[in-house]
């Protein structure tokens, strides 16, 4: 059973999680790697290149937009080509993260969690938490 009063801060802790995760890996690509070597990356494993910065703003936006609850739902589900893409590119390393070059159960893990981000809405503190048409009414703290 769900406990209607505490769910929307359920929700925002996953909001929370899974924005401050998109910003910190758009971050990582574009001050660690580098947009020139996150393109390089993405043509050696058989993605065009020009993708580099789509991805980067996507996950630094994105998520900065899924942190705060501005359209978050909406924002999850549309970034899940990105993370089904890194599941794409890591599923070849196994399982496991400590995998040579990770392995694919982290972005399976975080596609399922914009998935059910996008399923459940924002949650508590949103910026802009909007419903879905078929589900009625977002809960709201």
């Amino acid at each position: 059973m769900i406990d209607n009063r505490l769910a929307p801060y359920g929700a925002l802790a996953l909001r929370v999680a899974l924005g401050s995760m998109f910003i910190a890996h758009g971050y990582l690509k574009l001050v660690i790697f580098t947009p020139a070597g996150f393109a390089g990356f993405l043509g050696q494993v058989g993605l065009p290149a020009f993708l580099a910065w789509p991805i980067i703003l996507a996950e630094l936006l994105g998520g900065l937009a899924i942190l705060t609850g501005f359209y978050g739902r909406y924002v999850s589900v549309l970034l899940l080509p990105v993370l089904l893409g890194a599941l794409m590119v890591h599923a070849p390393n196994g399982w496991v993260f400590n995998a040579p070059n990770g392995g694919w159960e982290y972005p399976a893990f975080l596609a399922l969690a914009a998935l059910a981000h996008g399923l459940i809405g924002d949650g508590a503190l949103a910026l802009k938490s909007v419903r879905l048409p078929a589900f009625g009414a977002p809960a709201t703290a």
